[in-house]
């Protein structure tokens, strides 16, 4: 139990009476001296665990951080709850960050946030070394292993933080970790002691999906998924900088308010592109994996992968930043075999050391399993990082449309022959020209038209037989030799499916209904005169909206609607994402309650005494006006 002038500062500096599950213990925890490790999911207030004891225990708490706009954001929410904080970093001028460490020297500041390797130059450890430090947050504390999925060199130096502050305790804090990455933080910060709190994975708001990528780079699925959730914020994910580039040309072509972001492009065109996504609602953000790690903006509605990410930890790391203020979200990911043979080949090509090469395959090979697994998606996800869900989930598309499962010894040997009989060396797209017996020139040039096993497929479609040679894969019977640029190998349990002695049961999806695009979405995405297949059904956007505000009645959504725009408004003339001024949840209550005096709004989630200051009276008006004009109850 916490001391009761803790919940004081609670409600007074953060606007909050209760804690969320687990961050009792954790504070707990750092409040007696002690070395934390806490892996909580996104969404789940890992930031009050270090905001918190940095005003309980005083002094100076330093704030390890891996991104410039993250910095900015939680600095400028933090001073409108009236605590003082400050961030060094190479975004500010010069003359900022004198004056930001000024203020950090002589005592003013109780929280100052830098990167890791502004934190681990020489000359910085020992100017704070003479500063009264009390505590030293690291978020984003995965990147220091190198097991974890976002492993960062910088981040390696910070092993050394607990020699230049013995005496400081650190807290470190991640939302993906298995356990293999939270012995390595352990080790590594704070050698293996320490307190470890693992309060789960599960992000029950999000609705998992998987397909497989069809046509050009399943441009028209990503576009037939964006459209339908036109004006919502979202991130679609790609494998390369060009796949960026032309992604985001390719939406803007039809209609969608889309941006790039990737590591090639200059980096003030980075920062701006990231603060119009963070500051507008409705953009979407096609990127690398170099953008997301601390994005805080709570109404990301989806996250697209529109490549097969590097494995389980990344993939759960990436889809975690949609719906982080708990209102329904989505995760589609598409995928093809061509992704397993450039992940794999990534891998092989690394200079790594073979132990992290070997772990990398099992990574990866655990994702493979995830894509073409018929079990609960969510089950399956949570397994991968020992957590265990009773009962199916309920809000995934192998929940939802259960796929078909046939036995299928014969097409498993049909594929497993014409790789035999091709020397093991062609890729998936080859065996398939042979299995439906397609006379391509380099059918022709192989002698391949003339194999036993040229056209005995006929009776399936080249997807068909495509999905049925990655399942292969994934099951083991067939494996990609890197060396053979992509070749399908037999592996040892394939020549036993060739000789009968295996099993091998595969999923047939069923097909969903027909549902026609935009004709300029289809025009852009596939050759005139084919139709587009239909993706998976998803809630429409009125029902996933009504969700997400919690069944608010017709006055209070158009209320909820006012201050979301209220709040707009405050955020571009302070240049501040939206979410600094209020997060959505605390605009909820305020469109429930209506509150009518700035006492009343006091007692709503999320509003302190600073905040209430500054901008209580603005929404108590803009409240006060919605109701003059809402139309008298029948």
């Amino acid at each position: 139990m916490l001391e009761p002038y803790l919940y004081d500062i609670l409600k007074t500096q953060f606007g909050f009476s209760t804690l969320r599950p687990g961050q009792a213990e954790i504070l707990t925890a750092i409040l007696q001296g002690r070395h934390v490790l806490a892996v909580m999911p996104t969404g789940a207030g890992k930031s009050l665990c270090y905001q918190l004891p940095a005003l309980a225990r005083g002094g100076l708490t330093l704030v390890v951080s891996p991104l410039v706009a993250l910095m900015d954001a939680q600095v400028a929410d933090l001073r409108l709850s009236g605590i003082a904080a400050d961030a060094l970093h190479s975004g500010r001028e010069w003359t900022e960050n004198r004056a930001a460490w000024h203020r950090a020297a002589s005592g003013q500041t109780r929280l100052l946030y830098l990167a890791p390797e502004r934190l681990m130059q020489p000359d910085m450890l020992r100017r704070l070394q003479g500063l009264a430090v009390t505590l030293i947050a690291i978020d984003e504390a995965h990147c220091i292993s190198r097991w974890g999925p976002t492993f960062r060199p910088d981040y390696e130096a910070l092993a050394q933080l607990g020699d230049h502050f013995p005496d400081v305790p650190i807290a470190a804090f991640t939302a993906t970790a298995d356990r293999a990455t939270r012995q390595d933080i352990r080790d590594q910060l704070f050698a293996g002691q320490g307190q470890e709190f693992c309060f789960g994975f599960d992000r029950p708001n999000i609705r998992l999906a998987v397909q497989e990528r069809r046509g050009r780079g399943g441009q028209a699925q990503l576009l037939q998924f964006v459209q339908a959730r036109q004006g919502r914020s979202g991130i679609v994910y790609c494998l390369s900088r060009r796949n960026v580039e032309t992604t985001a040309a390719f939406l803007n072509a039809n209609g969608i308010a889309a941006l790039p972001y990737h590591a090639g492009m200059r980096a003030p065109d980075r920062m701006e592109h990231q603060q119009l996504f963070m500051t507008r609602t409705g953009i979407v953000m096609a990127a690398t994996i170099a953008f997301g790690m601390g994005i805080d903006k709570p109404d990301i509605r989806y996250v697209f992968h529109a490549h097969l990410p590097a494995n389980v930890e990344g993939y759960y790391q990436e889809i975690g930043r949609a719906g982080r203020d708990g209102a329904p979200a989505e995760a589609m990911m598409l995928y093809g075999l061509d992704d397993i043979v450039q992940r794999r080949r990534f891998i092989a090509e690394t200079d790594s050391a073979e132990e992290y090469r070997r772990r990398e395959y099992q990574r990866l090979e655990l994702l493979i399993g995830y894509c073409e697994g018929a079990q609960c998606r969510r089950q399956a996800l949570l397994g991968t990082f020992d957590e265990r869900l009773e009962r199916p989930c309920g809000n995934c598309d192998n929940c939802q449309q259960p796929p078909e499962l046939a036995e299928g010894l014969i097409e498993g040997q049909k594929a497993l022959s014409a790789a035999y009989r091709t020397g093991q060396r062609f890729g998936a797209s080859h065996l398939v020209d042979i299995l439906t017996g397609k006379t391509t020139s380099k059918v022709r040039q192989n002698g391949h038209d003339r194999l036993p096993t040229f056209g005995v497929g006929r009776d399936r479609s080249p997807p068909e037989w495509r999905s049925i040679i990655r399942q292969l894969v994934a099951a083991g019977h067939l494996a990609v030799d890197i060396g053979a640029m992509g070749g399908l190998a037999i592996t040892p349990r394939g020549r036993r499916l060739l000789a009968g002695k295996e099993r091998f049961v595969y999923r047939r999806s069923p097909r969903a209904p027909a549902r026609r695009t935009a004709p300029a979405a289809r025009d852009a995405a596939v050759p005139r005169g084919r139709e587009t297949p239909a993706l998976f059904e998803f809630p429409p956007a009125e029902r996933a909206r009504a969700a997400a505000n919690d069944a608010l009645d017709e006055q209070e959504q158009r209320l909820f609607e006012r201050l979301r725009e209220t709040r707009l408004s405050l955020a571009r003339a302070r240049k501040v994402p939206a979410y600094v001024i209020f997060h959505d949840r605390t605009l909820l209550e305020m469109a429930r309650r209506k509150p009518r005096t700035l006492n009343e709004l006091l007692a709503v989630p999320g509003v302190g005494q600073a905040k209430l200051q500054a901008f209580g009276q603005v929404f108590t008006e803009a409240i006060a006006a919605h109701e003059q004009q809402a139309p008298e109850p029948i």
